[in-house]
C-alpha cells in the first residue's frame, strides 16, 4: 500500500483509491480492541455500482491480452506479496487473530496460489479432438463470462480471496471484490499488490462494505455474469438463490461439521495431533474444514480421551505478536458469544464437558476474545454440539462400536465438507474414501489443509455443488466453453 493511503484505504475503483466515503469500517485486534489495526472508508451500494460500471468497462481490453501476458500480472503481484510477507502475516494476525504460523502459512499459500495460476494460464485453452471427417477440424476454446463478483469471509482473509481472484483473472474475466469487514485490511493489501504490479484499471475493483448494500448489488446486479462466495450457509444460501433467481452462474462453499474417525488400529498420539491441529491450535477451529466431531471406536475410547485432554489442557492461549501461543482469540465478540452458548447448550443436553469451556479472562486476556479450548465427551450424534457448525474451538468425542457406526454418524449431518480417518488397516482407509460423504477425504491427516492443485468444495449443505474451486478445474467455472468446425476443401 502507498504510504497516502496507510491511514485509510477504501474503495478501489477503476484503478483509483477511493479514501473518503462518509463512513468508516474500524478493523480491531481482536486479541486487544483497544488496538486499532485500520480505519478503513466504507463503501456503500453506489460505489458497488460504479465498481461493477468500471469493470464491465474494462472487460474487452482484459479478454483481448492472452492468458500469458494476464498470467503476468500474477506473477509480479505474488512478488510484491513475497516481499512484504513478514509484515502480512502480522497484520494478518494482528487482524484476524490467528497464529503467527498459521499467517505465515497464509501468506505462503497467497503467493504460490499467485504462481499457480500464473503457470495455469500457459495451456488453459481448449481440446482438439478428432473430427469424424478428414476435412474438418474440430476444437474447442474457454472463453470468459465477463464480470466476476467475488465476496469472501473473514477466516482466511488474503488467502481465499486469492484463490477465486486469480483463475477468474487469469480466465479473463474483471472483477468486483467485497471482502469480509471484519478483516479488510488485509485484503486491501492483495488489491495494492495487483495495483503495484500494474494491473489495468478496472479489472480488479474493491468494495469494502455490507452485505445488505454492497454484497446484495454484487450479488444482483445485471452486468455481474458469475458470482463466487465463501462464508456460512445461512448467507450462502440466501446469496445462491439471489444470483441464480437474476439468472448468474454462482458457486457457494459454506460451512461444515468435520468429522475425525479413530479406529482401535489408530496411533493415538498421531489422533491427538489431528485432532489439536485440526480442530483448536492455530485457528482456534475457525476454518469451515475444522475437525468437530472425533468418532472413537470403543476399544480405545477411554485411552483416546485421556491423551486428548492432557495434551488441550497443556494447551497455551493468547496473543500471537506478544508470545510463542497455540491458539490466538476469537475474530469478535459475537464468534466468543456463539462459542459459550454452544458450551450451554452441551451441557444442557448432557454431554460431559471435560476440559474448557470458559471464557478467559484477567491479565492479558481482559480486552480480548478469548475462550479456553474446549472438550466435551459422551456426546450423543443428535445434539446440536455434533450436530450444528460452531467455528470454534468445540471438539465433540462421540463413542462408535465399528467402521460402519462410525462412518453412518460421520454421513448424519447436514455437511458434507471434509473428513478424516486415523487408522491402520487399509480396508477401513480405502472403504471410508469410498463411503463418506463429503468433497475431502484425508487419511493419517488433519481435516484442514488442501492442496492447491486438487479440487476443493464440499456436498450438502457445504456447497452449492456447482463447480470446485482450486486447482485447474476452477478456470471452469470462470469461463464457458465453445465447439468449434472448421471443414476445408470441397465439402
Amino acid at each position: 500500500m502507498t504510504d497516502d493511503r496507510n491511514a485509510q484505504p477504501g474503495p478501489y475503483v477503476d484503478g483509483e483509491w477511493i479514501t473518503e466515503t462518509g463512513e468508516t469500517i474500524v478493523s480491531r485486534n481482536p486479541s486487544d480492541t483497544d488496538d486499532v489495526v485500520a480505519k478503513v472508508a466504507k463503501g456503500a451500494r453506489p460505489h458497488a455500482i460504479e465498481a461493477v460500471a468500471a469493470a464491465v468497462d474494462a472487460q474487452e481490453s482484459w479478454r483481448a491480452r492472452s492468458a500469458h501476458e494476464r498470467g503476468g500480472y500474477l506473477r509480479r503481484a505474488a512478488t510484491e506479496i513475497e516481499d512484504r510477507k513478514a509484515d502480512l502475516s502480522r497484520l494478518t494476525s494482528r487482524e484476524m487473530g490467528k497464529t503467527l504460523d498459521a499467517a505465515r502459512g497464509e501468506l505462503q499459500r497467497t503467493v504460490d496460489l499467485l504462481n499457480y495460476y500464473a503457470e495455469v494460464a500457459r495451456d488453459a485453452g481448449g481440446v482438439a479432438p478428432p473430427s469424424a471427417s478428414e476435412k474438418t477440424t474440430t476444437y474447442t476454446r474457454r472463453e470468459p463470462w465477463g464480470t466476476a463478483g467475488i465476496i469472501t469471509p473473514w477466516n482466511f482473509p488474503i488467502a481465499i480471496p486469492t484463490w477465486k481472484i486469480a483463475p477468474a483473472l487469469v480466465a479473463g474475466n474483471t472483477i468486483v471484490f467485497k471482502p469480509a469487514s471484519i478483516t479488510p485490511a488485509i485484503a486491501a493489501e492483495l488489491v495494492a499488490a495487483f495495483d503495484a504490479a500494474g494491473l489495468p484499471p478496472g479489472v480488479l475493483n474493491f468494495v469494502p462494505g455490507s452485505g445488505s448494500a454492497v454484497g446484495d448489488e454484487i450479488t444482483t446486479n445485471d452486468d455481474v455474469d458469475v458470482v463466487s462466495f465463501t462464508g456460512s450457509y445461512a448467507v450462502g444460501d440466501r446469496v445462491h438463490h439471489a444470483a441464480a433467481e437474476a439468472g448468474k452462474r454462482v458457486q457457494c462453499e459454506m460451512g461444515g461439521k468435520n468429522p475425525l474417525i479413530v479406529d482401535d488400529t489408530a496411533d493415538l498420539e498421531l489422533a491427538v495431533d489431528l485432532t489439536v491441529a485440526g480442530g483448536l491450535a492455530g485457528l482456534a477451529g475457525q476454518a469451515c474444514t475444522a475437525t468437530s466431531r472425533v468418532l472413537v471406536f470403543d476399544a480405545v475410547y477411554e485411552e483416546y480421551l485421556d491423551r486428548l485432554v492432557e495434551r488441550v489442557e497443556g494447551l497455551t492461549v493468547g496473543d500471537p505478536l506478544t508470545g510463542d501461543v497455540d491458539m490466538g482469540p476469537k475474530s469478535s465478540a459475537g464468534e466468543l458469544e456463539s462459542d459459550l452458548e454452544y458450551v450451554d447448550a452441551g451441557r444442557e443436553e448432557g454431554a460431559r464437558l471435560v476440559t474448557g469451556g470458559e471464557r478467559l479472562e484477567g491479565e492479558g486476556y481482559a480486552h480480548g476474545h478469548f475462550v479456553e479450548p474446549t472438550v466435551f465427551a459422551d456426546v450423543e450424534p443428535d445434539m446440536r454440539i455434533a450436530t450444528e457448525e460452531i467455528f470454534g474451538p468445540v471438539i465433540s468425542v462421540i463413542e462408535v462400536a465399528d467402521y460402519e457406526e462410525a462412518v453412518a454418524v460421520a454421513n448424519d449431518v447436514e455437511y458434507g465438507l471434509s473428513a478424516s480417518i486415523c487408522t491402520n488397516r487399509l480396508d477401513h482407509a480405502e472403504s471410508f474414501a469410498r463411503d463418506v460423504e463429503t468433497g475431502v477425504v484425508k487419511v493419517n491427516q488433519t481435516t484442514t489443509g488442501v492442496e492447491l492443485q486438487l479440487p476443493f468444495g464440499g456436498r450438502k449443505n457445504s456447497s452449492t455443488e456447482t463447480f470446485k474451486e482450486q486447482g485447474r478445474g476452477a478456470l471452469d467455472f470462470y469461463t464457458h466453453e465453445k465447439a468449434i468446425y472448421v471443414t476445408h476443401g470441397d465439402v
